[in-house]
Order: C-alpha cells, then sequence, then structure tokens
C-alpha cells in the first residue's frame, strides 16, 4: 500500500496581494499526476486546505475539480482530509456527504462523546487501512478543565481515538495511520508565516500522544517538512508552496509511505517543483537605495517563466524621501510581482534585525510582547508570571474559537 502524506495548501490565500490561483494549480496539476505515477492508494491531507476559514468560491472549487479530476485518473483512490486551525470545522463538514461520492472521507470536528467518529477504514486494492482522522482540536472539541491542561486533554483525545481504531484492526497486517494537525514538541517554525502556536507551550503537544500503536503518523500545521522526535515514521509534510519570505529556501516536498501490510517499508519525500521565485533582495541585512537599484537591475529572467515575487530591504538610515519612486522606476517592466519594502535597522551586536515595517507587527510572537510589555510596565527585572503567560494562552486560543451555528 503507497500512501500519500500532504498539508496546509492555504488554498485561496493572497500572496503579499498578489492572489496564487495560477501558483496553487500548478501544484495541484503536478499532485494529480504524481498520484498517477506512483500508483497511490491513499492521500491524507492533513488539515489548513483552506489559508481563511471563509474561502473564495475560486479555492473551494479548486479542491472539489482536483477530488474530481483524480477520481477520473485514478478510481480506486481514497482520500482523507481533516480540518486545521485555518479551516472551518462547520464547513468542511458540510461538504462531507457530496465527498463520500467520490471516495473522500472528511473529518471537520471532534465529539469528545464519540471518539470513533474519527476512524476510517479504508479499504484499498492494496489492502485495508484503519485511520485516526484527528482535526485540529479546539477546546470546546476536548475535556479541559481546571485540573486537566490542553495537553492533558489532547493526550486524552488520541487515547480515545486510538483505542476506538484498535478495535477495528481484524488482522496483525492492517496499518493504523493517525492523521493530526498540531504543533508537536521539537517540530521547527518558520518565522513569519505561522501563526504564534506554541503559546508558553500552551499548544505545544507531545509526540508520545501517538502511542506505539501508529504505524505512521501524518501532521500538519508547522510549514517545513521534518520528522519528530528522531522518529521517522512521526512526520510533517510541510506546506507544497512558501508561505512567506522565511520559508523561500525551504525544499516543499510531499511525503510518500509505503506499507507491506502492517510494517512501514519506507517514508521517501517527492520534492514538489517551484512554480514562481521568491527573491529577497539583499538576501541578508540590508541595503542602501542605489546599491538595491543595482541588485533589481542585475536580475536576470526567464521570459517564458511566470512573474518573480520581489520583496526588498532597505537601509533604515536611508534618506533619500523619494526612494519608493526610485525603486518603482528600476522595477519598471520587470516581470516581478512587488512585495513591498522593509525598512531595516542593523543590530551590530546582537547581530539581528529591527524591523520598523508596520506590517510585520501582526506577525510578532504575542509572548515576546507581553515580555517587552511587563518589563515596561512592570518590572524590567523579573520574569512574567506563569499566570500571566496562561491567561495571554487561553485568551489567543478562545480566540481561535470558531462559533457554532
Amino acid at each position: 500500500m503507497k500512501v500519500l502524506h500532504t498539508s496546509d495548501w492555504h488554498l485561496g490565500q493572497q500572496f503579499y496581494e498578489h492572489s496564487r490561483t495560477h501558483e496553487q494549480q500548478a501544484f495541484l496539476d503536478w499532485l494529480a499526476e504524481t498520484l498517477v505515477s506512483q500508483n497511490i492508494d491513499l492521500l491524507l491531507i492533513a488539515g489548513d486546505i483552506y489559508h481563511t476559514a471563509t474561502p473564495p468560491a475560486s479555492a473551494e472549487q479548486q479542491l472539489y475539480t482536483f477530488i474530481k479530476q483524480v477520481k477520473l485518473t485514478c478510481p480506486e483512490l481514497h482520500i482523507v482530509i481533516i480540518a486545521g486551525n485555518h479551516d472551518s470545522a462547520n464547513r468542511i463538514e458540510t461538504a462531507k456527504p457530496l465527498l463520500q461520492l467520490f471516495d473522500t472521507h472528511v473529518v471537520g470536528r471532534f465529539d469528545k462523546q464519540a471518539p470513533e467518529q474519527v476512524i476510517k477504514s479504508i479499504g484499498t486494492k492494496n489492502g485495508t487501512a484503519h485511520v485516526v482522522a484527528m482535526p485540529f482540536l479546539r477546546v470546546s472539541d476536548i475535556s479541559m478543565t481546571s485540573d486537566i491542561s490542553y495537553q492533558q486533554a489532547v493526550a486524552q483525545a488520541y487515547d480515545e481515538a486510538i483505542e476506538s481504531a484498535k478495535e477495528k484492526l481484524r488482522t496483525e497486517h492492517e496499518p493504523l495511520i493517525v492523521m493530526g494537525h498540531l504543533h508537536a514538541k521539537g517540530g521547527d517554525i518558520s518565522s513569519d508565516s505561522e501563526r504564534n502556536i506554541a503559546i508558553g507551550g500552551f499548544e505545544s503537544i507531545n509526540a508520545s500522544i501517538f502511542t506505539q500503536h501508529a504505524d505512521y503518523v501524518a501532521l500538519g500545521h508547522l510549514h517545513k517538512a521534518q520528522s519528530v522526535a528522531k522518529s521517522e515514521h512521526i512526520r510533517y509534510s510541510g506546506t507544497p508552496l512558501p508561505m512567506s519570505f522565511s520559508e523561500r529556501n525551504y525544499r516543499h516536498q510531499v511525503v510518500v509511505a509505503e506499507f507491506a501490510g502492517k510494517q512501514l517499508t519506507s517514508v521517501k519525500p517527492l520534492y514538489v517543483p517551484r512554480h514562481q521565485q521568491l527573491l529577497l533582495l539583499p538576501e541578508r541585512g540590508s541595503a542602501d537605495l542605489n546599491s538595491l537599484c543595482e541588485m533589481i537591475n542585475a536580475l536576470e529572467f526567464d521570459t517564458e517563466a511566470p512573474p518573480s515575487y520581489v520583496r526588498l530591504r532597505l537601509n533604515s538610515s536611508e534618506t533619500n524621501s523619494q526612494f519608493r519612486a526610485i525603486i518603482d522606476e528600476a522595477l519598471k517592466d520587470k516581470p516581478i510581482l512587488f512585495c513591498g519594502i522593509e525598512r531595516v535597522s542593523e543590530q551590530s551586536q546582537e547581530q539581528h534585525e529591527t524591523f520598523t515595517d508596520l506590517g510585520q507587527v501582526e506577525q510578532l510572537d504575542p509572548m515576546t510582547l507581553l515580555a517587552l510589555a511587563f518589563a515596561q510596565q512592570v518590572d524590567a527585572n523579573a520574569p512574567v508570571p506563569d499566570a500571566l503567560k496562561d491567561c495571554l494562552a487561553h485568551v489567543i486560543n478562545a480566540m481561535d474559537e470558531e462559533p457554532i451555528t
């Protein structure tokens, strides 16, 4: 049995106000071809299908058209989709009856009263797999109390679901696959595209919750492809496209896991072709206006390739008030999708950069902001109390709660 694991498509994303529809379609076309060439039995999509809870109609059409097309070319393919934190659980659930007609199994929400509902037993031409299709878990989905932390409640939810899955195992030769959309401890996050997902450790989950019974763990949420806790069978596939300039050097991929009965025999990445390039000028530090213009004019472009995304880093000491007009002139008639200018102040002693672009504020770590405010307003020499950190964590998590209508 061959399983393809992917996640974090973020369909409908506007990249610095530029539509990514064609870029995302290029990935979906490549994926459709890969499912055929690799003879895949089961496709796992581990959350964040969409970039927002209310995606544009074009994004939903992309997903449904993709499913329809791959079922024509791979009629025996099964697909499992779970909701991520960017997705609307209700929206994902609404599509369930129709998608079942295309052998597509979707889980938008976990019901703590019926944990067995996230179990999908899927018969493929090469055997049966039992999938724990656990979506992103919000506080309202789990049994969290004053005595039970978020981590403990998540672990309990997985324990109950995995126990339900074990009851469905008919032979010792059927693999148990666990899906999740969460931040497993030890996973690396990208610096500016992922929303803060480990505030004070509140949402960082120990990988031990997957237990020794899982033969493969297909995770989503972190954008960097990686194994977790030094376990080759616990994987983030990562996002197939860079979601920010901090991810421009990632080797974006999907992961193919192959089973011989229950035995996981191989795990290998398949690298996604880069449809459009992301250029950060300069790559490190910043440059004055003249240097930036020289870098822009030195760029070489493939006339048959789609335009490149370009973001500029201008030294904050630059005093020419006409810098934007001069840069616009340098960019004129070039196949470039302009993604803004960062005014960067170099801090040579600490070797880090402070951005004066206000558009970056929303991407700062809330816990860092809390520490700065506490130092300024309360006590610069004392650490932030744990109770205050927990309070902030609960507030942020409540902001992620989806109203049930």
